[in-house]
């Protein structure tokens, strides 16, 4: 049998910095203001931090080095005591995590399902006791929003939403970062906004935006600098730590002119996702989890589960699959991954998490960056569906 095309590897793609980008780049490094603070208004991170706030209607935004340097700052601007307990899901990158631990807290990780999303019932379980709860909404997988909020309602919990993925996605038609106490986004290259790293922190609450604002490293009264109101500044202002993870005014260069693009991009991402989604589907070992009702996903990149295949064929077919042409990495069976919550040696005691621990092993994960075309698609669901069929070939019936 001779081998289809191998289908273009678009993993490691990251989409284009537009035109406009490179023009504000060139005119600020003409003038070398590449600091947040040095002019006395509307530097480009200030700009960011508005035109940001507008496009996800909240009213306060302030732009950090990363999305991490915001989860530990969305932390630390609840004034947790120390060993306070947060609870996250089991599934999401180490550096979630990581910002917990930096903030002087205890993670506590809840169950996933198959589907991706935290265990209500585990989380019901876990969260008396608790200091906060930050959701992540892993790859663009947004948990059930309605009953998180409600929980943490219930127990007087502030909710954190860690929405690195899922720029542009919305739940009952409210965007996703803004319904909780504090939503925080990133920059880095395989993000909606490509500005290599870099970050963001949105909230409607004025005392936690300037706590944020002072911490994140506005010294003595650059925090004037900032749409925010005086008195809520000037309450902090000496009064808490600074931890420096300031944005500069390149990045934001970079990001800014990409603001207008989101809803295109949105809507290539979720194309692409539906398209190579409903190619897998037929397949009876691929399994692509369905949204939630109320969810509207923007997706830069689709997992799907393996489904009645051993391990062995599941390691074969990842091989097999990027023999094709096709990136698929599975979380739990990709040596080291970041996101195979066993792999986080840094905390004291990692749980058994038998639930969370059987879907990773079993769940894919490929990146489609936007700019992916409709020949790329193509090309991608023939690699994937002939390599799980050549390790795993469908049984045939007959004389």
């Amino acid at each position: 049998m001779t081998d289809a095309p191998a289908a273009r590897s678009s993993a490691h793609d990251a989409d284009p910095i537009p035109p406009a980008a490179a023009d504000a780049v060139a005119e600020l490094m003409a003038s070398g203001d590449l600091f947040r603070y040095t002019a006395a208004a509307d530097a480009p991170v200030t700009l960011l931090e508005r035109e940001f706030a507008a496009a996800l209607g909240s009213r306060h935004a302030v732009a950090v080095s990363s999305c991490s340097a915001a989860l530990f700052l969305a932390l630390r601007a609840l004034d947790p005591a120390p060993g306070a307990r947060v609870l996250i899901p089991a599934f999401t990158f180490a550096a979630v995590p990581s910002a917990v631990l930096h903030a002087g807290c205890v993670p506590v990780l809840a169950e996933c399902g198959a589907d991706y999303r935290l265990d209500m019932d585990d989380v019901a379980a876990k969260l008396p006791g608790c200091s906060a709860l930050l959701v992540s909404h892993m790859r663009g997988h947004t948990s059930d929003m309605d009953a998180l909020v409600d929980l943490a309602d219930r127990h007087g919990v502030p909710l954190i939403e860690d929405a690195a993925h899922s720029l542009g996605t919305t739940w009952r038609g409210r965007k996703i970062g803004t319904l909780g106490a504090m939503g925080c986004f990133s920059f880095q290259s395989y993000k909606m906004l490509n500005g290599g790293e870099g970050g963001i922190l949105i909230t409607d609450d004025a005392d936690l935006a300037a706590r944020v604002i002072v911490m994140s490293g506005a010294y003595e009264h650059n925090w004037s600098k900032h749409d925010i109101p005086t008195e809520a500044m000037a309450r902090w202002q000496n009064r808490l730590p600074l931890y420096n993870t300031r944005m500069s005014n390149l990045s934001a260069a970079v990001i800014r002119p990409q603001i207008p693009l989101l809803p295109a991009r949105v809507a290539a991402g979720r194309r692409n996702h539906d398209a190579l989604a409903a190619r897998l589907a037929p397949c009876p070992h691929l399994s692509v989890p369905a949204p939630l009702e109320g969810e509207a996903r923007a997706p830069d990149s689709i997992q799907f589960n393996l489904v009645g295949i051993s391990g062995a064929q599941a390691d074969a077919f990842a091989h097999e699959a990027r023999r094709r042409g096709a990136g698929v990495s599975i979380f739990g069976r990709s040596e080291d991954n970041a996101r195979a919550f066993w792999n986080w040696g840094f905390l004291d005691d990692v749980p058994d998490l038998p639930q969370t621990r059987a879907m990773l092993m079993r769940a894919c994960d490929l990146r489609l960056p936007v700019r992916t075309t409709a020949a790329e698609i193509d090309a991608l669901a023939t690699a994937i569906i002939g390599a799980v069929e050549a390790v795993a070939p469908a049984p045939r019936f007959g004389t």
